[in-house]
């Protein structure tokens, strides 16, 4: 599992033009799954984002989880960020679950960050969307469960 973070003052999702989804200040997760993923993986992937100390303190130190600033989560599935682009010049998606598979992960883990105490939204499995959001910071961070 994969998860792309984003730290976000706010952050909004859209399908054909109607949202989704919106958050005030919290992050954005872009999420990606991959065919062995489990329960386990998605549920301590949860925590890790529900706990991971990546906001400000009253000194400007990232010293702060998601818990402690009572931020929210946008989390949106994100299958290309299992892209192979070793050969050639057009991506594959092999690397990523299949749409079954990956879609019972996701809730698995938008419920699970539910169970840790965090307010989720959610975008649209498979379905082309627009993602906005004001990056704060800018803050990314790069979550891989193979690390």
């Amino acid at each position: 599992m994969r998860a792309l973070l984003q730290r976000a003052t706010r952050a909004a999702v859209r399908v054909r033009g109607e949202e989704m989804a919106a958050i005030g200040p919290g992050l954005v997760v872009l999420l990606g799954v991959a065919p062995g993923d489990d329960e386990v993986v998605a549920r301590g992937l949860a925590a890790k984002v529900a706990n991971l100390r990546i906001f400000r303190d009253e000194e400007g130190l990232t010293n702060r989880s998601l818990l402690d600033v009572g931020g929210m989560a946008l989390v949106v599935s994100q299958f290309t960020l299992f892209a192979d682009t070793r050969k050639g010049r057009r991506p594959s998606f092999l690397g990523a679950a299949a749409p079954e598979v990956a879609e019972a992960r996701y809730e698995t883990f938008a419920r699970a960050l539910e169970e840790n105490g965090v307010s989720v939204a959610r975008g649209r499995f498979r379905e082309e969307m627009e993602v906005e959001l004001v990056n704060d910071g800018p803050m990314t961070v790069w979550l891989d469960t193979a690390e």
